[in-house]
């Protein structure tokens, strides 16, 4: 009902929603509808506790029922029920030892009796004594599932939040790339203008110009492209959120992700006790653990207890009380090897989930590892990047210059530009890739949460205002061109 009426509230809103990285969190966190899907499989696994917990207790039926019937032994039955049973009804009226084989005369009023009515109510309670393991079995694998199901929400929340960041800073992302494709769009104009006033003067032929033309409008499409760029991280925020595509939403600032303390040694150790996938898994072997002791419970007997009230009455009424109290005993002798099977399928059943989770935790150290060495790398070619870029600058400068003065080819001119439009981009995407790392680092650990990402005060050294990002939502970068 929450969602619903969450989404319903879109509309009523201002023109367009402005929402910080916290708020667009929270929002994901309360409508994004795998989240549900993970809190509905929640539910379902504490109603498995109740149920098991409910099977220990004793089984409480309440019947009432009406019969008419004529069938000798059932009304015989009933009227010994509704203590009405008589000498007649045996027949005795036409008993009469003076005749000859008197012994062998059959009564009509035992064999071809009249119908009688009954209305029985009955309250019967059930309760199990001993089931070999079986309750317990069941007990243990529902809670295990019930905390298998809270870790998995724990990780799907985590899910949610690097989605959540993947989307919002590729808005970004795009928006700086935008950045770079207005100064190369500059810079192809200003191409054209100075070929144009070399060609006027003779000093280049037209396929030059021409060239330089083409050129430009190769520039344009690629400020499409960047623009397209922003348009689709929008749309995947919009889906992360449960947001209708169509309402406006407003970024609130950019954000950047802390590097987490410790050492990857220390981290591997602290992932394998916290990573909430991880303990899920664990937890799904004892459940496991669990339908191994049920399975197990078929090779032992089963003892249970029965206590019953009746009343029978040939009209609507609560007359003729029976009792009956009893135990009973079960115990299968021979079933061809079905429960011993059972239980030997439920035993590789737990082998598999513990060799699963044994992949899932060197999967997991290695992971670390890489998102560690990844994150490093990426703050390494981050200087190497920016340097690039002031390199590049120049390097561009200069061939300008040297063609505006006949002294360089158009063809140089071009490709320096195609060059600092490269270096721009690499620098957005080394800055993307130190902090998607970290998230992913962070993810392994179980510990990407809201406080681990901060609100970035400044644009990053290197980039003009408003070209600045952090992560790309990982589609293929305009300018990026090898």
């Amino acid at each position: 009902m929450g969602v619903v009426v969450l989404v319903a509230a879109w509309p009523a809103w201002a023109s367009a929603v402005t929402l910080d990285f916290r708020q667009s969190v929270d929002l994901a966190l309360r409508q994004n509808p795998d989240l549900l899907a993970v809190r509905y499989q929640i539910a379902q696994a504490k109603a498995g506790v109740a149920q098991a917990e409910g099977a220990r207790l004793p089984k409480i039926t309440a019947t009432a029922g009406a019969t008419r019937t004529n069938d000798p032994l059932s009304v015989f039955g009933i009227k010994l029920a509704q203590r009405q049973a008589t000498f007649n009804d045996f027949g005795a009226g036409q008993f009469n030892p003076a005749l000859p084989g008197a012994l062998n005369i059959a009564p009509d009023n035992l064999n071809y009796p009249g119908a009688v009515n009954n209305f029985n109510t009955r309250l019967e309670a059930q309760i199990p004594l001993y089931t070999g393991g079986k309750l317990q079995g069941y007990m243990q694998q529902a809670r295990a599932m019930l905390l298998a199901a809270q870790s998995g929400d724990q990780a799907a929340q985590q899910q949610i939040t690097a989605q959540t960041l993947q989307a919002y800073d590729g808005v970004y992302t795009a928006r700086a790339f935008q950045g770079v494709a207005a100064k190369a769009l500059e810079a192809a104009q200003g191409q054209v203008r100075t070929v144009e006033n070399l060609y006027k003067q003779g000093v280049v032929i037209k396929s030059d110009l021409l060239s330089a033309e083409v050129h430009l409008e190769d520039v344009k499409l690629q400020k499409q492209q960047a623009a397209d760029m922003e348009a689709k991280a929008m749309d995947a925020l919009h889906v992360v959120l449960g947001a209708p595509l169509a309402e406006p939403i407003e970024l609130g600032p950019e954000v950047k992700v802390s590097m987490p303390a410790g050492t990857p040694g220390v981290w591997v150790g602290q992932a394998l006790e916290r990573n909430p996938q991880i303990r899920a898994l664990r937890q799904q072997i004892d459940a496991a653990s669990g339908k191994v002791e049920v399975a197990r419970a078929d090779l032992y007997p089963q003892v249970g207890a029965l206590a019953r009230f009746d009343t029978n009455d040939p009209t609507l009424g609560f007359n003729a009380h029976s009792y009956t109290v009893g135990a009973q005993l079960t115990w299968t002798l021979f079933d061809g090897g079905v429960a011993r099977q059972g239980v030997d399928q439920a035993v590789a059943a737990r082998m598999q989930m513990q060799a699963k989770l044994q992949a899932a935790e060197n999967e997991l150290g290695m992971q670390i590892q890489d998102s560690y060495r990844k994150a490093m790398d990426a703050e390494r070619q981050l200087t190497t990047r920016e340097l690039a870029v002031k390199q590049t600058e120049e390097a561009d400068r200069i061939v300008t210059k040297r063609y505006a003065n006949g002294v360089g080819t158009l063809l140089e001119m071009q490709g320096a530009q195609a060059q600092l439009d490269k270096a721009r981009a690499d620098l957005l995407l080394a800055r993307n890739q130190i902090n998607m790392e970290r998230a992913a680092l962070l993810l392994a650990l179980g510990q990407l949460t809201l406080d681990s990402v901060e609100v970035a005060t400044a644009a990053p050294p290197g980039v003009a205002s408003g070209d600045s990002a952090h992560v790309s939502p990982s589609p293929k970068a305009p300018f990026a061109q090898p």
